[in-house]
């Protein structure tokens, strides 16, 4: 048995030992999971509810009666060319939630796998060059540790075979939460927000990574800061998104 074997065996020890001692936690009920071994529990993944049916051909959100654009995408320009999200925000807001404030970075074990496979296929088909997981402001980093946008990423790109560009854009401009501005504010404040490390950037298609998908004003401001860097094609996946009307 040669070393790298060895090593492996070594460190999937380590893992269950671990996972005995500090039993991974449900991503749905946050409670340690059973049975031993698995991800989520069985009973839990009935409470949560995946992207099906008639979407937005632009930013994917679930839309009624067979529209082909959700309105606010009939109304607005975006930067982005596509995007895909895999669960209706409604149904995981208390998982993302802990995800992002409380330390749960586990969870994007199970997130990953899930995305891979509900979205792995699209997002293969389009071919990407890398995926970009959208930063945070670097006093945020400090506070909270992790970036979840860039751990989901790695978890999802390790399992698609698509390479993660962690780094290459980065967030200079600390701005306030988001969730009660307009469409219009949220413009406003994050113009300026991003900027790229690397003045030659050969990446051609792109998918941007994050956790929500609101208005998309995140999302596009990202996607104009890389185009304009030498990115012809920007798509982007999120872990879940709200509904269309």
């Amino acid at each position: 048995m040669d070393k790298r074997n060895i090593r492996k065996i070594i460190k999937k020890i380590y893992e269950m030992a671990v996972s005995l001692i500090f039993p991974g936690r449900c991503p749905v009920c946050d409670r340690p999971v059973r049975p031993f071994g698995a991800l989520s529990c069985p009973e839990c993944e009935n409470r949560i509810r995946y992207v099906e049916g008639d979407v937005c051909c632009k930013c994917g959100k679930p839309v009624p009666d067979s529209r082909e654009y959700c309105r606010d995408c009939e109304r607005r320009h975006h930067d982005f060319k596509r995007g895909f999200s895999l669960f209706e925000y409604n149904s995981v807001s208390d998982s993302i939630y802990r995800f992002k404030y409380r330390g749960r970075r586990e969870y994007a074990v199970w997130y990953g796998k899930q995305m891979a496979a509900k979205l792995g296929g699209d997002l293969r088909r389009l071919r990407p060059d890398a995926l970009i997981p959208i930063p945070i402001h670097s006093s945020k980093m400090r506070t909270r540790g992790y970036n979840q946008a860039s751990v989901l990423a790695r978890e999802l790109g390790r399992r698609i075979g698509i390479p993660v560009y962690d780094g290459l854009l980065i967030r200079e401009k600390k701005t306030s939460p988001l969730k009660d501005l307009t469409p219009e504010e949220r413009n406003n404040i994050l113009r300026g927000a991003f900027k790229i490390t690397s003045n030659d950037v050969k990446l051609k298609t792109i998918v941007i990574i994050d956790d929500i998908y609101t208005t998309g004003a995140t999302i596009d401001e990202a996607a104009r800061v890389l185009k304009a860097a030498g990115a012809e094609n920007v798509y982007f996946a999120t872990l879940s998104i709200g509904k269309g009307v």
